[in-house]
C-alpha cells in the first residue's frame, strides 16, 4: 500500500507574530494565546497537549495528555505513576510539550524538566474529579498492561463502583501529578508562503532570551 500525500497543502494566513506583540515573559504570551484560542475555538479541547518522553531504550514516545494547571512554576498534568509515560519521566525527566491549535494556525513547543507534584496537589485534583473518573483510575491501576478484553475493564468498573457505593474514593498512591518546569518555549504562527513566524524564549541564568528563528 502506498499513498501520495504530496498535494495535501493549505495556505496559512490567519495571523502574525511580531516583536511588538510579545512579552518579556513567555508565560504571558502563552496565557494570551491560550485565552484567544479559548474564546475563538469553542469546539476543541484546547488544553490537550502532546507530551514527548524518552523511554529506557532511548526511543521517543509521544501521547496526548490534558494540561490542568499552568503558572510561573510550570505546567501540570496528572497520570498513573505505573504508566509508560511516568516510568519514562522517572528514568529521564527531560520532556517536551506541544500545543497545536489548527484553527488559529498556532503551535507552542515547550522544553523542560518534569517532577512529581506534591501529594496535596495530587489529592486536591483527584478529589475534584467526577466519581466515574476516580473509579477509572482504580480500574486502570496497571496502565499499559495487556488485558484479555474490553469486557474485562467494564466488569472491573462495575465491581469497583459497587465496592465504593457508600464510601469515598481516595486517590490511589500510584496516581498523581507531574509538573513540567520550562527552560525553553517556541511560539509558531503560520504565515503565507511558508514564511512562518517563530519566536523562541531561552532561559539563560534565570533570564529569558528572546530570538526570532528562520522558518
Amino acid at each position: 500500500m502506498k499513498s501520495d500525500l504530496s498535494n495535501y497543502r493549505k495556505s496559512y494566513n490567519k495571523g502574525y507574530l511580531s516583536e511588538e506583540e510579545i512579552f518579556d515573559s513567555p508565560l504571558e504570551l502563552f496565557n494570551k494565546w491560550f485565552n484567544e484560542v479559548s474564546s475563538t475555538c469553542l469546539d476543541i479541547e484546547i488544553n490537550a497537549m502532546t507530551l514527548s518522553t524518552i523511554d529506557k531504550e532511548g526511543f521517543p514516545r509521544s501521547r496526548v495528555v490534558l494540561l490542568k494547571y499552568f503558572s510561573e512554576e510550570g505546567f501540570t498534568f496528572f497520570t498513573n505513576y505505573n504508566s509508560n509515560k511516568a516510568k519514562s519521566i522517572l528514568n529521564n525527566n527531560k520532556v517536551s510539550l506541544s500545543f497545536f491549535w489548527e484553527k488559529m494556525e498556532r503551535q507552542i513547543l515547550i522544553k523542560g524538566e518534569s517532577f512529581k507534584t506534591s501529594e496535596v496537589v495530587s489529592d486536591n485534583y483527584f478529589n475534584s474529579r467526577p466519581s466515574g473518573s476516580k473509579i477509572g483510575a482504580l480500574v486502570s491501576s496497571d496502565q499499559s498492561s495487556v488485558i484479555p478484553s474490553r469486557s474485562f475493564l467494564e466488569n472491573k468498573f462495575k465491581e469497583i463502583k459497587k465496592e465504593f457505593e457508600n464510601s469515598e474514593i481516595c486517590r490511589p498512591l500510584n496516581w498523581g501529578g507531574f509538573i513540567v518546569k520550562p527552560i525553553e518555549y517556541e511560539f509558531w504562527q503560520g504565515r503565507e508562503n511558508r514564511l512562518h513566524d517563530r519566536i523562541r524564549y531561552n532561559n539563560k541564568n534565570n533570564k529569558w532570551i528572546i530570538e526570532r528563528l528562520s522558518p
